[in-house]
């Protein structure tokens, strides 16, 4: 399901889609030493991948590079810098869960956001989509490092994503998340379930998580993974092998 096998390695845009769909939710651009499906390993075909020193001159980085831009601009599936300040991307089944651990309402935005980022969102809640440059001095952040704080904060609470990216010059084309993904982002979900669904997501790709595994790769807690795990295993979905391990029932049984 990671892709890690040269046969059913990612080389497009509707693969990268259908491997981010597979498995719930995926890095990027890491490789083994993270947790976790990695859009670069997908794009690699290999179980051992390093990024290299030098990206620029790396085709597998180059391409992986080309396809987030892509699933970006094609706008199926969820892409932002989520928990960690992380470059994710998250099934549309799975907005609606990652929001509920991540987003606050709109009435609890003030007490959450810092004042700079009540500032860019508040311009982009007038104009809708803005390039970084307009945005920033529309908002009248101008530090850039203020600034950019301020996007990460919004791309991790899920206000802002962005929706296209130009080269030349650079910048970002940034857009409200919740214009690109209005119903997923309105549906409410208790976080018990959120974080069930999320837990079970990771199991399922991944068969079997060692400790701290599913927190590392999905950017949850340990305890609000734990509590998703426990109830895997109380459905019987899962099995748990030992503290903080779990496996796939399926896998349990029929190693048994």
């Amino acid at each position: 399901m990671w892709r890690r096998e040269e046969e059913l390695r990612v080389e497009s845009a509707l693969d990268a889609e259908r491997f981010i769909e597979d498995v719930g939710f995926a890095n990027t651009l890491t490789d083994t030493r993270r947790s976790g499906p990695s859009l670069y390993i997908a794009v690699c075909g290999r179980r051992d991948v390093s990024l290299p020193r030098n990206v620029q001159k790396d085709e597998e980085t180059r391409l992986t590079w080309y396809l987030k831009d892509e699933v970006m601009r094609r706008g199926r599936v969820y892409y932002a810098k989520l928990a960690g300040g992380r470059s994710m991307f998250v099934a549309p089944r799975l907005i609606s869960h990652f929001a509920t651990v991540w987003m606050p309402r709109r009435k609890h935005e003030r007490e959450v956001l810092s004042v700079p980022a009540q500032r860019v969102l508040k311009v982009l809640r007038r104009e809708h989509e803005l390039a970084t440059a307009d945005l920033r001095a529309e908002s009248g952040v101008n530090e850039r490092a203020a600034f950019t704080r301020a996007l990460d904060e919004l791309q991790r609470t899920m206000k802002v994503i962005p929706q296209d990216v130009i080269y030349q010059p650079f910048s970002y084309i940034w857009m409200l998340a919740e214009d690109r993904w209005p119903e997923q982002l309105k549906k409410r979900i208790a976080r018990k379930t959120a974080l069930r669904e999320i837990a079970r997501a990771y199991l399922a790709s991944a068969g079997m998580t060692q400790l701290g595994e599913t927190a590392r790769a999905s950017g949850l807690s340990r305890v609000e993974a734990g509590l998703g795990n426990h109830q895997l295993v109380e459905e019987g979905y899962a099995a748990r092998i030992s503290r903080g391990v779990y496996a796939l029932t399926s896998l349990t049984v029929t190693s048994d």
